[in-house]
């Protein structure tokens, strides 16, 4: 991370910290492990968020929309406003949940024949792909884009109105779907996000 100029990192119950090894490891970048902040959950790490890119280590039938490594970086580094970039542990990678929280999903091209990385390996192609895409922000918008919490709000209402109004029925993938569908409108709009939940009240009456 501090090789690609970057210092927020962010743990999600992390069994151990701090961890002496994890200091040997770290040689020169000391000062970014000890400031890392604790989250109990990820839908608390990423709350403040704009935009979540997951990183599984498979590929998932239902998920959000898959981006290439460098295809994710342009698009993070476009959006104003804190990004996220989502990693499981060397053993499990990331749930299905954990996915779903993310508002992409992203995949790093290697060779059909071996495409294994580390974690390690995948975080530096990461940090490599956005350090590259880095370049002077251009500032031509003053709306507040919308923050994880934002849209996860959208989503639950859309989710009460769907289940009242008997358009979904329980267990439906309707959910997984309305996530891809938004998941390809990169930075939206506090304010689009509030006329939407604001049509949804009026059609709910609450």
């Amino acid at each position: 991370m501090k090789t690609m100029g970057l210092t927020d990192l962010r743990l999600v119950a992390p069994e151990r910290y701090p961890a002496p090894e994890a200091d040997w490891m770290a040689t020169n970048a000391v000062d970014v492990l000890r400031g890392a902040t604790l989250h109990a959950s990820l839908e608390d790490s990423i709350r403040d968020c704009v935009a979540a890119f997951a990183m599984p280590a498979r590929p998932r039938e239902w998920s959000p929309q898959v981006l290439d490594a460098r295809s994710a970086a342009a698009s993070a580094m476009a959006l104003e406003g804190e990004v996220a970039f989502v990693f499981g542990n060397e053993t499990a990678g990331l749930t299905n949940e954990e996915v779903f929280a993310c508002q992409f999903l992203v995949h790093i091209p290697a060779s059909a024949e071996f495409s294994s990385l580390n974690l390690a390996q995948a975080v530096q192609v990461v940090a490599y792909e956005l350090f590259m895409t880095a370049k002077p922000a251009v500032h031509t918008r003053t709306e507040k884009l919308a923050t994880v919490e934002d849209v996860e709000g959208l989503y639950a209402h859309l989710e009460l109105a769907a289940l009242e109004s008997k358009f979904m029925a329980s267990g439906s993938r309707l959910r997984e779907r309305w996530r891809r569908l938004f998941s390809r409108v990169p930075g939206l709009e506090r304010e689009e996000v509030n006329i939407m939940r604001g049509l949804l009240r009026a059609l709910l009456g609450k």
